[in-house]
């Protein structure tokens, strides 16, 4: 059964061409709702906690410590939720 939650405020901070870059903003609880990234894109943390991540093969929590930035193929397709007590800040850059 699908939770009701909030949603994750997205900011976009620079596009064009070549690049999107948006911050991502997760209140205790909020998630980004199911997508599929198109681009290959990095995420640079804000924030240290946990994720949890929902995809069509089930969920796993992601450990993420502010500055220690991770790259992802396109494709990956999933739900990002905010499981800490506090609100949780990323940057993602997609690359066009």
């Amino acid at each position: 059964m699908k939770q009701n939650r909030v949603q994750a405020q997205a900011e976009v901070q620079v596009e064009n061409d070549r690049v999107k870059v948006t911050e991502w903003r997760f209140s205790p609880g909020a998630e980004t709702g199911w997508h599929r990234h198109v681009c290959d894109y990095v995420v640079v943390p804000q924030t240290t906690g946990k994720l949890l991540l929902e995809s069509k093969d089930g969920t796993q929590q992601a450990s993420l410590q502010s500055g220690l930035s991770y790259y992802r193929n396109a494709g990956v397709e999933h739900n990002v939720i905010n499981i800490n007590e506090n609100e949780f800040v990323f940057v993602e850059i997609e690359m066009k």
